[in-house]
């Protein structure tokens, strides 16, 4: 189900990317919200990417941030990699928080932030990205 309201700076949520074209994103993956929310741009979060994949080479707009505890599967590397320089402006129709379910099988939010200090890592990547450095 997607999102309603604008989530919280570092919340993890998971981006639907399918529609989009390569080299863009085109599959579901984790994202970092990293803007506030915006009177102006109600329905809209800028978010940046995570991949479980270290990329090839490593670029000043990668860095690693530990997801504890780890997102449910297929999400589920203690580990990921933020891609600074995949920046996205979406709906909230894409975002979804991960869920778990309980023993009944009744989807569970997660609600879920990376630390303030990691959240001054991916602002830096986020800069390089974009080549503001």
């Amino acid at each position: 189900m997607p999102i309603r309201y604008h989530p919280k700076r570092g919340s993890i949520l998971i981006c639907d990317f399918t529609g989009f074209h390569s080299p863009e994103m085109t599959k579901r993956r984790p994202v970092i919200v990293i803007s506030p929310k915006i009177k102006s741009r109600a329905g809209l979060c800028t978010v940046v990417a995570l991949s479980a994949t270290e990329p090839q080479p490593i670029e000043p707009f990668h860095c690693t941030i530990q997801i504890d505890p780890p997102l449910p599967f297929p999400y589920d590397k203690p580990q990921c990699w933020v891609k600074g320089d995949m920046l996205y402006t979406v709906s909230f129709d894409r975002l979804r928080f991960p869920f778990q379910k309980n023993p009944q099988g009744k989807r569970i939010p997660i609600i879920q932030q990376i630390s303030a200090q990691e959240m001054i890592l991916v602002e830096t990547c986020v800069l390089a990205g974009i080549g503001i450095q």
